[in-house]
């Protein structure tokens, strides 16, 4: 059955409104900026890029759009191929987290001219425009789930082929569109082409019209794990005296979480102390960087000794001192090294589940052979969360108590290696198969 003429009349005119609602909140917008400046002060850097303006490039570039930390490092491996084919390559970003992760990731490339990383434009047409202008791009690529229309809108007026790559459309966001936000659904069908990562992810996206489909599965299970960060865990855990103790990483936490926490380690610690048994030590990694002074007293609060990365261990994540503090919680209050926290552990508890807004990635935990325990909201990771149950490398538990029981003495948690090893090798494949997937999906939107 043929689709319906893309945009239709009703899509034109919310995008209309769009445009007028963007132009007359731009005060705010910009407002909104400076505020969060206040605790990073990248969010007020480089405000020209918002509205696209850059130098102009010699060479087309290969586009990546990476909203945040999450997405640029699913990107990664995609990227780095992109370079090794000799491609020029442009990230945009919108927080500065994952601008400067960029940065921290790409430093020589960014040097020699052969990729620049930069914020994507406010979504307005005329922004976009200058930035085609500037870089020229072969074609965009953005990775998750980011429907952003003007985007989508300009991409297609000034014949910027945009596919979304590692996508996922999540069961709740997927029966709202549906049901009650139509014409966020039928942006679906202004993507050139789509790069998902399951066979029900593909059938969700044509089930709403978008018909150039490819299953290409999930890049970060190519993650490069960096080694100086895995080294460095061993020497920490035993300097703080958790050599020959359980050590569980809370990573990920979201707000709104940290309460249920605080009291299932004060829980589980005072079992363990009743039991007689060796006492966890805790490693907990909130989500976001503005809010490590606020869960910093949250722990406390709960009469846990703390204590902070930032104030324990260098740059090289050495200790500082000789002497450890006395602690029961080391508190993760850095960015970009999930890998060194998650090395630390026996277990590792995927924050978001224990929320209704959703587990984050389990993939980086499994990438190191760890346990991963989450709670029941998993509908922001259905793959590969259920694959990873089904497989016996993951546990989603029910409610805060079930946690709290699943952390009492011997209730330990084991999972042989060679389980998790099948596991990943089983879902391995993803940059290839979007490498392989791109020239006829490019193809098939020119027909």
């Amino acid at each position: 059955m043929s689709q319906p003429p893309f945009p239709s009349p009703r899509l034109r005119r919310a995008m209309l409104a769009y445009r007028a609602l963007w132009l007359l909140g731009m005060p705010l917008i910009l407002g909104y900026l400076l505020w969060r400046a206040r605790r990073d002060r990248l969010y007020a850097a480089h405000v020209a890029q918002r509205f696209g303006l850059h130098r102009r490039r010699t060479a087309p570039h290969v586009w990546v759009h990476a909203v945040s930390l999450g997405e640029l490092r699913s990107a990664v491996p995609l990227i780095r191929a992109l370079l090794a084919r000799g491609e020029h390559v442009v990230t945009t970003h919108f927080t500065p987290a994952g601008l400067r992760e960029a940065r921290n990731l790409f430093g020589p490339e960014i040097e020699c001219g052969t990729l620049s990383a930069c914020y994507v434009p406010f979504d307005d047409a005329r922004a976009f425009r200058r930035f085609f202008r500037a870089f020229r791009p072969k074609y965009g690529l953005v990775m998750e789930i980011e429907f952003w229309p003007g985007m989508i809108m300009a991409s297609r007026r000034f014949g910027v082929p945009l596919l979304l790559c590692n996508g996922q459309y999540p069961t709740r966001t997927f029966e709202r569109d549906r049901t009650r936000h139509p014409l966020r659904a039928e942006l679906v069908r202004g993507f050139a082409g789509v790069m998902v990562k399951s066979d029900m992810q593909a059938a969700r996206f044509r089930k709403l019209g978008q018909d150039n489909v490819a299953i290409t599965g999930e890049m970060r299970f190519e993650q490069a794990i960096p080694p100086h960060q895995t080294d460095a865990a061993a020497p920490v855990r035993r300097w703080l005296g958790a050599g020959g103790r359980p050590v569980i990483t809370i990573a990920s936490a979201i707000e709104g979480e940290d309460a249920l926490y605080a009291r299932t380690i004060a829980d589980t610690l005072a079992a363990h102390d009743a039991a007689g048994t060796a006492r966890p030590f805790f490693v907990y990694v909130p989500r976001a960087p503005e809010r490590f002074d606020t869960v910093a007293g949250i722990l406390m609060e709960a009469g846990l000794r703390l204590a902070r990365r930032s104030a324990a261990l260098d740059a090289h994540l050495a200790p500082m001192t000789g002497k450890a503090p006395q602690a029961d919680v080391l508190l993760g209050d850095s960015m970009g090294e999930m890998y060194f926290y998650l090395a630390m552990a026996d277990r590792v508890i995927v924050g978001g589940g224990f929320h209704p807004k959703g587990a984050h990635n389990v993939i980086e935990p499994l990438a190191l052979r760890k346990p991963v325990l989450v709670g029941p909201h998993i509908w922001t990771i259905e793959y590969p969360a259920q694959e990873a149950i089904d497989a016996g490398v993951l546990r989603s538990l029910d409610d805060g108590d079930a946690l709290t029981r699943a952390l009492a003495p011997g209730a330990e948690w084991t999972v042989p290696q060679d389980r998790i090893e099948r596991f990943f090798a089983a879902h391995a494949g993803a940059v290839e198969k979007t490498l392989t997937a791109l020239p006829g999906l490019l193809r098939a939107a020119k027909e």
